[in-house]
């Protein structure tokens, strides 16, 4: 093996247990909520707790990574990762259970777009990069669409605590590979830190969240909620106004200026909302409803994950070789497709309807992940990769927040006794999203997004001249 793909194996290490954990909790959550007498609402704190922390600290990460050290951030990231994951084991409540699920995202906000950014300056070729991120996605879906069978089968032989006793040894051995074989590198301009850009970003995220989800218990017109919401909304004005007056924002607003890297900011909050919505929903509805074991329950989305396994690959070649057109097409079309017969979800729904449901949905989720990390570090300058990496990521992860956050909320708001049919609203949120990745793959890969990244990228880098004079 060379050296660089050994450096992208150890990085996708990091990677697996990240996305891993991501979803792995989903499959566990009927069983939380029997031992831990948790509500609804706990149970989406339980999964939000870890994504909410990690999308805040995503882009402070990589450009604190940048300034000190990348494999230092990198095995930093790691040891909280995996310490986090014991101290999960051991949680003797709920509450106790969410902090250290959050302990746990600080850990995971040091690895993703780190990890990113090593590989973005291991492999400099265009098509070598291509290649390699195509790898990056495939890990991604494997993780995240193998979570649910993992979760299962250690849910059902050794209890809910199991599943994060996995993310231990696979920790320990990317650390350890890492202080050996990663090399350390550094941004030649670091950015500055921006501590009040940071505050700003967790209260927008933080507040947004904590009222969706708290909104059905508190009811949406309580002054709580209302409350929320309102200081969401000003800590986002005081976000765009405040940052792009800053020399070194902790989110540069001129990315967004280039088409295509704010339609795969969309995407990718869409996909994965779809994709832990779709968890969230379908997990609780095949062990309540369906009276199925963790284990069985996760054997049902095995076809999701083999059809993510087989096909992430094919995205990250497609990618490399037409563009990400296609892969974002077919993504949206696998979305709509997969999703629109849930939409009339019931208790005797025939299990091969779901299989087919499982196979197109997991399939379209094959597609949309190389596509959005490729946009996101193409065209712009390689010393801008970190960050650029980091807002595609912390992308995701805001994504995940608010499709647990939202079909949650909009299943608790349904009313009734029957979970198949409350949750009939969430799959038709989910076939919406499936549209905005479909539209935006079309709208946002043409000749004149691409020219709106041309104009962008080169105001990006900082001049000559001042890159000396620091």
């Amino acid at each position: 093996m060379r050296r660089p793909y050994l450096i992208l194996a150890i990085c996708c290490m990091s990677l697996f247990i990240v996305g891993l954990d991501t979803t792995i909790v989903n499959i566990a959550l009927p069983s939380l909520r029997t031992d831990l007498n948790a509500s609804v609402a706990g149970l989406q704190w339980t999964i939000d707790a870890y994504t909410l922390v990690l999308a805040s600290l995503l882009v402070l990460s990589g450009s604190t990574a940048d300034r000190i050290g990348r494999r230092r951030v990198f095995q930093t990231g790691l040891a909280l990762f995996t310490i986090g994951s014991l101290l999960c084991s051991m949680a003797p409540g709920l509450g106790w259970l969410i902090a250290f699920r959050a302990m746990q995202a600080i850990g995971g906000s040091m690895l993703n777009p780190v990890a990113m950014s090593i590989i973005t300056n291991v492999f400099t070729e265009p098509r070598e990069r291509a290649r390699a991120i195509g790898v990056w996605g495939a890990v991604v879906g494997f993780s995240l669409a193998l979570g649910p069978v993992v979760g299962g089968a250690l849910v059902d032989s050794l209890g809910w605590r199991s599943i994060f006793w996995v993310n231990v040894p696979v920790g320990v051995a990317a650390f350890l590979l890492a202080a050996r074989f990663v090399p350390e590198s550094r941004a030649s301009r670091p950015r500055r830190i921006d501590p009040i850009g940071q505050v700003l970003v967790f209260l927008v995220l933080a507040t947004i969240t904590y009222g969706i989800i708290e909104g059905p218990g508190a009811g949406w017109t309580s002054y709580e909620i209302g409350g929320c919401f309102v200081l969401g909304a000003l800590a986002l004005a005081a976000l765009l106004i405040y940052e792009p007056r800053r020399e070194d924002p902790l989110l540069d607003l001129r990315f967004f200026r280039s088409a295509p890297f704010s339609g795969a900011t969309l995407i990718a909050v869409s996909a994965f909302a779809s994709l832990a919505g779709f968890l969230f929903l379908n997990s609780i509805y095949l062990q309540d409803v369906r009276g199925l074991s963790p284990l069985h329950a996760g054997l049902w989305t095995l076809p999701m994950a083999a059809m993510t396994v087989v096909f992430s690959p094919l995205s990250g070649r497609l990618v490399a070789s037409a563009g990400t057109r296609l892969p974002l097409t077919l993504a949206g079309a696998g979305f709509i497709a997969g999703i629109l017969p849930l939409t009339e979800l019931s208790a005797t729904t025939p299990f091969w309807v779901l299989t087919v449901s499982y196979v197109l949905f997991g399939f379209g989720f094959a597609m949309v992940n190389s596509p959005i990390t490729n946009t996101a570090v193409s065209g712009m300058p390689r010393e801008q990769a970190g960050v650029a990496a980091a807002i595609a990521s912390t992308s995701r992860q805001v994504g995940g927040a608010l499709g647990v956050a939202v079909l949650g909320a909009a299943v608790a708001s349904a009313g009734g006794a029957d979970f198949a049919a409350r949750s009939r609203i969430g799959w038709w949120i989910i076939v919406g999203l499936g549209v905005v990745v479909l539209v935006l793959g079309l709208v946002t890969t043409g000749k004149w997004a691409r020219g709106t990244t041309e104009r962008v990228a080169p105001h990006m880098e900082p001049p000559v001249a001042a890159r000396m004079a620091r």
